[in-house]
């Protein structure tokens, strides 16, 4: 198993980047960058190239994460570690990679996080306030599957052929309340909660606590014993509720990729914060591939400085922390689509595992 290094900051680059300029997968070229901005990295991130099942018989294809941690790094760091291992092993038992093996993954890892949230309530109760929204991709035998929880985005570039120009085409399906089909998805499934969804400082939230109805983890918003002593008191909620808030089952979509299909940004929300659909898939098309995850990165935060009024210099010499009130963590990976390699099922390649976040990539 090939671990590839990240390579901290060099000359000129902000000493909160870490980033993987180029490298190999299975049907192409990657890139990688992460920045953060909190105290603690709340982001972290994978991609797995080489067998996608356990038992390394079944089929070969490269599997991407983004797991945009929130109220902590316990989230996402579980995801990161027990994701794609559940995925392997769900791929295993049903011989294949199927939209029911995802949400089986999806469903195994959630159950794990929430039986580590009650063995360590009396210990760790804040850990009942942490949760991961959870983005993954898997590319195999010529299709792509998406699956989405939460406000992490994947957005596909493709050639249009009549004008030779690069669409931005957006994968996944958004969990974020501030969108009002999501907000009345919510409504319609609590009726009898007028407070279900609140707007606070301007921002839609549910329950006046959090933008996204899908996550990994936020057990105090999915079980009631949760929502007690020795929670802090801000999280809990005034009134019981018998049925979960907050839901961890992703959006799924198949895709057949198609030979205009040339690449797929995966990022978190903090990118999408700054960056249109369209302006991030110019940029890639526009820019040579090495380096272009990190490029993507400076564009957004060249943007989070202009709405702020000051110099991108100064924004990067700010610490994590203080960073947040400027920009989030922001983790973005480029996966380039070789067509010639896409449909040939018979690829072997050398392994390759690469994280990016958590306290141990950081």
């Amino acid at each position: 198993m090939v671990r590839s290094c990240w390579k901290p900051s060099g000359e000129g680059d902000d000493e909160l980047l870490w980033y993987k300029d180029l490298g190999n997968h299975l049907y192409g070229e990657f890139s990688m960058a992460v920045i953060q901005a909190n105290s603690s990295l709340e982001d972290c991130s994978q991609l797995e190239s080489g067998p996608l099942s356990s038992d390394y018989l079944g089929p070969q294809g490269t599997f991407v994460g983004v797991y945009d941690g929130h109220g902590g790094t316990a989230a996402s760091q579980f995801v990161s570690d027990n994701l794609f291992c559940n995925f392997k092993s769900f791929a295993a038992e049903h011989q294949g990679i199927s939209e029911h093996v995802i949400r089986r993954a999806f469903s195994t890892t959630e159950e794990g996080f929430l039986s580590l949230v009650k063995k360590q309530w009396l210990s760790k109760p804040q850990i009942a306030y942490t949760g991961s929204c959870c983005l993954a991709g898997i590319i195999c035998n010529g299709m792509l599957y998406i699956a989405n929880a939460g406000d992490s985005r994947a957005v596909l570039g493709r050639i249009e052929r009549a004008t030779r120009e690069t669409l931005a085409i957006q994968l996944s399906t958004e969990h974020n309340v501030n969108i009002k089909t999501e907000r009345d998805e919510l409504l319609s499934k609590h009726p009898h909660d007028s407070q279900i969804v609140v707007m606070k400082h301007r921002v839609w939230r549910v329950k006046g606590l959090i933008q996204v109805s899908r996550s990994i983890g936020d057990a105090y918003l999915k079980k009631a014993e949760f929502n007690r002593e020795p929670l802090p008191y801000k999280f809990r909620l005034h009134e019981p509720f018998s049925k979960p808030i907050l839901s961890y089952e992703p959006s799924i979509s198949m895709h057949k990729l198609h030979p205009d299909d040339q690449f797929i940004i995966f990022a978190s929300d903090g990118l999408w914060e700054h960056l249109s659909n369209q302006e991030a898939v110019n940029i890639v098309s526009n820019n040579p591939r090495n380096g272009i995850a990190r490029r993507l990165v400076k564009a957004a935060l060249r943007e989070a400085a202009k709405k702020r009024e000051m110099r991108f210099s100064d924004l990067q010499k700010i610490e994590q922390g203080v960073r947040r009130h400027f920009h989030d963590d922001i983790t973005v990976i480029v996966v380039f689509l070789n067509p010639k390699l896409i449909d040939n099922s018979s690829l072997w390649g050398s392994p390759l595992s690469i994280r990016g976040g958590g306290p141990a990539n950081s």
